[in-house]
């Protein structure tokens, strides 16, 4: 209780910063929710169009999370220093960088969407629905990526209202917009139409708060040019930050691939208790966003004492509040698992699965804020070498092992997901002890 009652204010700050992420993470979660929905009332094809449009843009965030990840710390740095000029310039760096992207993804899907839908998995009985709905959502797909960086440009002044409020703006529009555009008749390509319309309208208020904060971002064109310096800084921490999802993103297709190969019902109840799982996921990440910000600030103070401290009190709050969360999934997974299936055979494999990832919630904690906290300080080349060993090496390794070879199914995969988390909290932590981190330039 000393220790909590010392730290007082930074408990406060701290959580002041972290609760407006989670709560937009859940909204952000309930949309896709929402759209499933609606999108079942038209019909089970449309909800297939939409699950593999999300999966190609899962993989378009990449490049977007690299920017987002390296202008925060940039920002956060600048922030922390008191020059206001550098967070400006940085800022429309990254927004001139996410235009030229963006639009280029843009172009390469109104020109190949057929081929890259087919790769993905859109058999010929849904083709036809997902060209629809994907054409309308990922052509303009700048309007994603403004939303992304201008969030973390926000969030990295210590501003993480805004991106909830407009978040929670964007969904309610996206929400209106689906049932009227459903009431029109215009069936999936409405849907579509009221993600892109949403995203457009969390951009413009994203930009008007920017503008509000007396930050100037330059709009002019003909002013606007790439410049070697900031862009070198940005990416140097955001590309090692975007390859670590991506290393992520197709370690989880093999992983699925892998899953599939135990069975169908295997496979079922793997996407429940992931679905499941998510959710629990939010507090730390959160956590994460405020420890990145604070440690980029913090460092651009000089304060390295005070970084330290703050991601060690970071890491107590959020390991509280994941293990309280690990303690009712263990105890209510039945009654939980109960919502989503009837099948008695898939809620027995889901139960023990979520028991089993119960017991490692402390864990996902630490991995969650010290990975947070080494990027924000622009140490991000470790978290993605990590992540590629706990992935590939464990996840799909191991778990090919325990799963398949030792035939202990789904419990066996889910073995090796609870060892990589062990495994990659251990060497975050190490790695942040050892205080490299403290001697990154930005």
């Amino acid at each position: 209780m000393g220790y909590l009652q010392k730290n007082k204010d930074n408990i406060i700050m701290i959580n002041n910063l972290a609760i407006p992420v989670i709560v937009e993470n859940i909204l952000q979660t309930l949309i896709g929710t929402v759209d499933t929905y609606f999108a079942g009332s038209i019909s089970d094809n449309a909800i297939a169009a939409i699950g593999v449009t999300n999966l190609i843009m899962n993989l378009f965030i990449v490049f977007f999370t690299a920017i987002s990840i390296g202008t925060s710390a940039v920002i956060a740095r600048n922030v922390g220093k008191g020059e206001k000029e550098k967070v400006e310039f940085a800022i429309s760096q990254s927004i001139l960088l996410g235009i030229i992207i963006s639009v280029i993804v843009g172009i390469i899907n109104l020109l190949f969407y057929k081929p890259i839908l087919m790769i993905c998995g859109a058999s010929n009985g849904v083709l036809n629905i997902t060209i629809s709905y994907y054409l309308v959502v990922a052509v303009p797909i700048v309007f994603l990526c403004l939303s992304t960086i201008l969030s973390s440009c926000l969030r990295a002044t210590k501003d993480t209202k805004t991106p909830m409020i407009s978040t929670s703006i964007a969904n309610i529009v996206n929400i209106i917009l689906n049932i009227v555009f459903i009431n029109m008749n215009l069936g999936i390509v409405g849907l579509a139409l009221a993600t892109t319309i949403s995203r457009l309208i969390n951009v413009v208020i994203l930009f008007g708060k920017l503008r509000c904060n007396n930050i100037k971002v330059k709009l002019n064109m003909k002013e606007w040019n790439l410049q070697k310096e900031t862009l070198k800084a940005i990416l140097k921490i955001g590309i090692p930050a975007g390859m670590e999802k991506l290393i992520m993103r197709l370690g989880q297709l093999v992983y699925n691939s892998m899953i599939i190969s135990i069975g169908v019902s295997a496979y079922i109840a793997h996407n429940i208790a992931g679905n499941i799982e998510g959710y629990t996921y939010i507090p730390a990440m959160g956590f994460g966003v405020a420890t990145a910000t604070l440690v980029g600030i913090s460092l651009g103070e000089g304060e390295t004492e005070k970084s330290r401290e703050l991601v060690y009190l970071a890491d107590v709050i959020t390991t509280f509040w994941m293990v309280l969360i690990g303690m009712i999934l263990f105890v209510f997974a039945p009654q939980i698992v109960s919502i989503f299936t009837d099948t008695v055979e898939i809620q027995e494999m889901v139960v023990n699965v979520l028991r089993l990832i119960a017991l490692f919630q402390c864990f996902i904690a630490i991995t969650q804020i010290f990975t947070s906290a080494l990027q924000g300080a622009g140490d991000t080349k470790f978290p993605m070498y990590t992540t590629f060993m706990g992935i590939w090496g464990i996840r799909v390794g191991i778990g090919y092992l325990l799963g398949v070879v030792l035939n202990l199914g789904l419990y066996g995969v889910w073995m090796a997901y609870a060892l990589d988390i062990t495994c990659r909290a251990i060497l975050l932590m190490i790695r942040f002890n050892h205080g490299k981190w403290k001697e990154i330039a930005i």
